[in-house]
């Protein structure tokens, strides 16, 4: 039996011995199979909305996800692309190179080794506490935010109007406004159809995912528009054929006008993408009884995004969605995410040259209504009706990440939480 000191540095150590459990194994298979066919989709989607290649978004779910289930703390997260962390992506480096380009990716890449040494060297000193200083009405506010922005960002693509990248909300309403004459109507029928589908079989989720449903619905009746709508309809812009199912090699440019240029981004996305990943580590350790070492999941995370980052993967982190679907599958041990990553590559090697077939109008359905379930209703209304002291930084993080920069609206809510705190003390005490 390893040592107690010898299982905290290497953490698989503690886990690998249950899968001789009866049905453990067979359990976390079938799981990870689950979890590869989820994030087909997923990984997509969260790669448009970032910014980079559809390819980069699926190759986020490989690497990283294997070194985080074997490094981590938690048992049943599943790591790899998130809507936040892929939106957060496209805001930060779309001021420094054109979204899609070469010189973005390589940014991108950068960013994820940057951050992964960031995450490392925070969780050798063993400053896992250091998410706690995030309020959580602040992470509320920035989620609400960042669903708003999602669905900025696909407007265009939903409604077929060739909206440019980067237009604040108001600027999207405005532009699509004067451009309703030109709405291609196959765009919002397949995209709301992908939506409807899914709708319709969230209750047999657990037996086929519900988005990898709505994927196929949407690309069906693309693909019948196409063959059969009147004529005088454009053609739907698709997805571009997948190059292959592994992620080749990448390396980051560590050059000191880089580094110096991502400085800013490395710290807004590590703290994102550390509280993030934590937050839902502590939900499923909670849930499921099980203990969380704050500190060994920055490594774990860390060591994700280095091992990423050299295998051509954007920033990743914990994932709501396939954590979820995760726990749903009967997961018993971090197995479950390794095996998904492995079925993902399996998976791809069929049915990459299927993906030509995936239009663009379905993922932007897919992404509202992920950006849907970002929002936690019930949460804002708790906070707003039973905390007046949170109130403020909730709707200051809100508003600021909907009209400024992500970095200035999470240190922003930190400080109207931090002055918030100071002025209901006072009253307190008055």
């Amino acid at each position: 039996m390893p040592s107690p000191a010898l299982t905290r540095a290497i953490p698989f150590l503690r886990w690998l011995p249950e899968l001789r459990k009866p049905g453990a194994l067979r359990a976390d298979l079938l799981a990870g199979l689950t979890g590869a066919i989820v994030v087909l989709p997923q990984g997509v989607a969260f790669a448009t909305l970032a910014g980079m290649p559809p390819q980069y978004g699926l190759y986020a779910a490989m690497v990283p996800c294997i070194v985080a289930a074997l490094f981590g703390s938690s048992r049943l997260m599943v790591t790899g692309p998130a809507n936040a962390i892929s939106l957060t992506t496209l805001a930060l480096i779309a001021p420094l190179a054109a979204a899609g380009s070469g010189q973005y990716v390589a940014l991108v890449l950068t960013l994820t080794f940057l951050v992964g040494a960031m995450q490392l060297m925070l969780g050798l000193a063993r400053a896992g506490r250091l998410v706690d200083l995030v309020p959580h009405s602040v992470i509320v506010g920035f989620t609400t935010g960042a669903a708003v922005l999602i669905i900025n960002s696909q407007v265009g693509t939903f409604l077929g109007l060739p909206l440019a990248r980067g237009l604040s909300v108001y600027e999207t309403l405005r532009a699509a406004s004067f451009t309703l004459d030109k709405v291609q109507p196959s765009a919002p029928l397949v995209g709301s159809v992908t939506i409807l589908a899914a709708l319709l079989w969230r209750p047999l989720n657990r037996i086929v995912p519900a988005m990898l449903v709505a994927v196929i619905a949407g690309s069906v009746v693309a693909w019948l528009i196409d063959h059969h709508a009147p004529p005088g309809w454009p053609h739907l812009a698709t997805v571009q054929a997948l190059p292959g199912a592994l992620p080749p090699v990448s390396f980051p440019d560590l050059s000191l006008d880089t580094v110096r240029a991502l400085f800013g981004a490395t710290l807004v996305m590590t703290l994102l993408a550390l509280t993030e990943a934590v937050a839902i580590a502590r939900a499923v350790a909670l849930k499921y009884g099980d203990k969380l070492d704050g500190n060994q999941e920055f490594i774990g995370q860390g060591l994700a995004n280095l091992a990423g980052s050299l295998f051509s993967a954007y920033p990743a982190s914990g994932s709501f969605n396939r954590s979820g679907v995760n726990v749903a599958s009967g997961a018993h041990t971090p197995f479950s995410a390794m095996c998904a990553a492995l079925f993902l590559v399996l998976i791809l090697s069929f049915v990459a040259p299927l993906v030509r077939f995936l239009p663009y109008a379905a993922i932007a359905g897919l992404l509202f209504l992920v950006a849907w379930g970002l929002i936690d209703r019930k949460e804002i209304a708790r906070i707003w009706i039973d905390e007046p002291r949170e109130r403020w930084p909730l709707a200051v993080t809100f508003i600021a990440t909907i009209t400024l920069s992500l970095e200035w609206a999470i240190l922003l809510g930190i400080t109207v939480a931090l002055l918030a705190q100071r002025f209901f003390g006072r009253n307190d005490k008055d």
